[in-house]
């Protein structure tokens, strides 16, 4: 083993001994008088030398691999002399690095510019003396009046366009389809399109005016070079007419009822002459650049012509960006402060700028490499720039308009199905329309977000097309896996946020359906929500857990990562925690069977014995309980012996009175039946009653008072309302009646005839005692054992 590797070794080094001296004898021929013989006369040592060590080698079972001093494999061999190919061909060590790589095309193109350079005087006689073959008279001044001629034939066709098709024909029919408020993109998108339409047509109008206009001055053109060239300046104008008509569709610039995104009159004007302008130079350049290939001229004035007159137009990119970067931020994040935004909003809104402007830079160099170097396929600004954009833009717009009429169609589907919406309150609701800004409430907002990332994706699809347009992913595992799980995350965040949606639907119906919320430091016992919207919550938590893992699940499996353990890990940890948390088990198997008993609902008032109060929030373990005073209690589910629902189906209040001996009990029947029908017709409390108010007579006989009790039903959480109203209802009644309440008395009879100034303190003491002790025993005598005493 030792004898091998020292022959591999040793046959390295000759072998770059043996590539030095190749590559010194190949130069030295080169030189003129310099001759190194023949090759059948004489033969260098240093080869038979190689070719002995490597014979050896072979014979000793080693491979052979022979490396020139450029790194690259000159020959290999496998065990006995045959040789390996294939071997030699996957060797890792055998390829030059990505260093290495760098370095030789940085000196292609370094070499190539200096050549370049050097030919460029002999280049433009020929390109003089091409372009005088090619004209008609021979002069090549003939091809700018061609260009003067045919930009003055435009620019007469364009007044035409706007006196003739302009004011006469497209301005009344675009007038008669233009609205003063349009609302969405559904009442935006079908005007601008149309107008952009009739823009494209004003286009094709002026042209057909400026070829009528010159053919009337010049007659038809025979050359072919003058076509060609006329050809070339008619493309160039409508190009940057179609594309400027499209940023004035984006933009609106001079109808702002109908501008898309968020801009004002100002910057959006700004920005549209912005864009239109550095679009027409961009367009004129690439016609102007293809004008001189088609030609034949020389390539060396066809790169520099074209890398020179590119970088402007990078340079007024980035001057583009640099001017209008805060109304383009102030747009992302849709008119509003960067506070009010989410992250990921905020983040695209301060780093799109900078993003952009490395990538105009990056593009340009990468253009100018590929020029001097002669590669097919480079990369123009103009398709990198304006097509991902405009086509990025249109397909965004696109999506939302078809969004709209969509969900549009389902609400007028649903209005005609349910009563008229309350327009005022639904212009009050102020608070969620600023939440749903940033948001996800609807079915809607969903496909608006889906709709914006569909639309990125399809524009980092096209750009990387364009970089890379041979590019196979499909043969590449990890991008192939990479691409994978994105398509999963995205699915998953789709059906996360439908399911949360759905789910939050649902339990935004049950609580409009529900009863009223009570008023804060109410005595409670209102009504409580449906079962459904106090089980919704509890299963929108397990069902979103359940797509997370589920996703995260299938995530791992795709980057082949085995979920096999992890099942069987769970159920081990599930064991431990039953065991050691017997009272967590507890609480939890609790809480499920009062849910599943319905034994109370969120929204209800319960009493559990030490605590009180309305149910606010229900956990997998416990509950919160807001006592009518304001104090927020939590209580596990498994400390719950006994519970008391105030809040079901109906409430009897009983209401005691005490009134003197004197009173005639039937005469107070009447009079309170008599107000048992008045009130169920009374405008505030009369809707609340089940049962009216009715008089159950003398129920106790005190020492200074008879207790008369009356009592009434209603609806749970209305009795609080309704007792304000009895009590203040009967006491105007008793005192119209002249019915009295009796006041407690205590009367002290003295022994042995003594007076009260006769009293010692002692005594004085002894009988105010027993005066409150009384007063306590005939008040719980009234309220009875287990009383509210609320």
């Amino acid at each position: 083993m030792k004898k091998t590797l020292l022959a591999c070794a040793a046959l390295i080094v000759w072998a770059l001994i043996a590539g030095f001296a190749a590559q010194a004898t190949a130069q030295t021929s080169l030189i003129p008088g310099y001759s190194t013989g023949s090759s059948d006369d004489a033969q260098d040592p240093s080869e038979s030398e190689l070719a002995a060590a490597i014979r050896a080698a072979s014979d000793a079972g080693a491979s052979v691999i022979v490396i020139d001093s450029a790194g690259r494999i000159v020959a290999g061999t496998g065990a006995g002399g045959q040789g390996t190919e294939h071997d030699v061909a996957h060797d890792p060590m055998g390829e030059s690095s990505q260093l290495m790589k760098a370095q030789e095309r940085f000196s292609k193109f370094r070499d190539s510019v200096a050549s370049r350079l050097e030919a460029l005087p002999y280049s433009i006689f020929e390109v003089q003396y091409i372009l005088r073959e090619t004209s008609p008279d021979g002069r090549i001044q003939t091809y700018v009046e061609v260009l003067i001629l045919n930009i003055v034939f435009l620019l007469i066709g364009r007044w035409l366009s706007i006196e003739i098709y302009g004011k006469r024909i497209a301005k009344r029919i675009v007038v008669a389809r233009s609205k003063e408020n349009p609302e969405g993109y559904r009442e935006k998108m079908p005007f601008l399109v149309f107008r952009f339409v009739m823009g494209v047509g004003a286009t094709i109008f002026a042209m057909l005016m400026a070829l009528v206009v010159g053919y009337l001055f010049f007659g038809e053109a025979e050359d072919i070079s003058i076509q060609f060239t006329v050809t070339a300046i008619f493309t160039a104008y409508f190009l940057a007419r179609t594309v400027s008509d499209l940023w004035r569709m984006v933009l609106s610039p001079y109808l702002s009822q109908y501008r898309l995104p968020p801009f004002s009159d100002r910057d959006a004007k700004r920005l549209y002459f912005w864009a239109s302008s550095l679009a027409t130079y961009d367009i004129s350049v690439v016609l102007f650049s293809t004008w001189v290939a088609d030609f034949g001229l020389n390539y060396n004035v066809y790169a520099m012509v074209y890398g020179s007159l590119t970088m402007l137009g990078a340079i007024g990119a980035v001057l583009l960006v640099l001017f209008n970067a805060r109304a383009i931020s102030n747009a992302i994040r849709g008119g509003r402060a960067p506070d009010k935004v989410s992250w990921l909003l905020r983040v695209l809104s301060y780093g799109w700028a900078p993003v952009l402007i490395v990538y105009m830079i990056f593009s340009w160099l990468k253009l100018a490499v590929d020029l001097v170097l002669e590669n097919q396929g480079s990369v123009p600004i103009v398709a990198s720039s304006y097509a991902i954009f405009m086509s990025v833009v249109i397909a965004y717009g696109a999506m939302n308009y078809l969004l709209e009429r969509y969900f549009d169609r389902n609400r007028q589907i649903k209005a005609l199905n349910t009563e008229a919406v309350d327009t005022e309150l639904a212009a009050t609701e102020t608070p969620e329309a600023e939440k749903r800004k940033h948001t996800l409430l609807t079915y809607e907002d969903l496909a608006r977000r889906v709709a914006g990332i569909l639309a990125m994706v399809v524009g980092l699809y096209a750009l990387v097309v364009i970089w890379n347009p041979e590019a196979n992913w499909s043969d590449d595992l990890p991008v192939e896996r990479a691409l994978d799980v994105m398509v999963i995350l995205f699915i998953g965040y789709i059906l996360f946020h439908f399911f949360r949606i759905w789910i939050d639907s649902k339990i935004a119906e049950e609580e409009d359906d529900g009863s009223g919320e009570a008023e804060l430091g109410d005595e409670g016992g209102e009504g409580g929500q449906s079962r459904l919207a106090t089980l919704l919550p509890l299963f929108r938590g397990a069902i979103l857990a359940i797509v997370v893992v589920t996703i995260v699940l299938i995530v791992l499996m795709e980057i082949g990562i085995n979920v096999s353990p992890l099942f069987a890990g769970a159920g081990v940890v599930g064991l431990a925690i039953g065991f050691g948390s017997q009272t967590l088990v507890r609480d939890i198997f609790s809480g499920a069977f009062f849910l599943l008993d319905d034994a109370f609902r969120k929204g209800e008032y319960i009493d559990i014995g030490d605590v009180k109060g309305t149910v606010e929030k229900i956990s997998v373990r416990s509950m919160q309980l807001r006592h009518h005073l304001g104090a927020l209690n939590t209580i596990p589910f498994g400390e719950i012996k006994v519970l008391t629902n105030y809040s079901r189906d109906w409430v009897i209040m009983k209401l005691p009175l005490r009134v003197t001996y004197d009173t005639d009990v039937e005469k107070v029947r009447k009079l309170i039946k008599k107000l048992g029908q008045e009130l169920l017709s009374d405008p505030v409390i009369g809707e609340n009653f089940i049962q009216p108010l009715k008089s159950q007579g003398v129920i106790e006989m005190q020492d200074s008072a008879m207790i008369i009790r009356v009592k009434f039903m209603t609806k749970p959480g209305d009795q609080w309302l309704v007792r304000k109203k009895v009590y203040q209802d009967i006491r105007e009644l008793f005192a119209r009646e002249g019915i009295r309440f009796a006041h407690r008395e205590v009367t002290v009879r003295l022994a042995d005839g003594k007076e009260a100034e006769d009293l010692t303190p002692k005594q004085r003491e002894a009988v105010t005692g027993a005066v409150q002790a009384a007063i306590d025993e005939d008040y719980l005598d009234d309220t009875g054992p287990g009383g509210d005493d609320r």
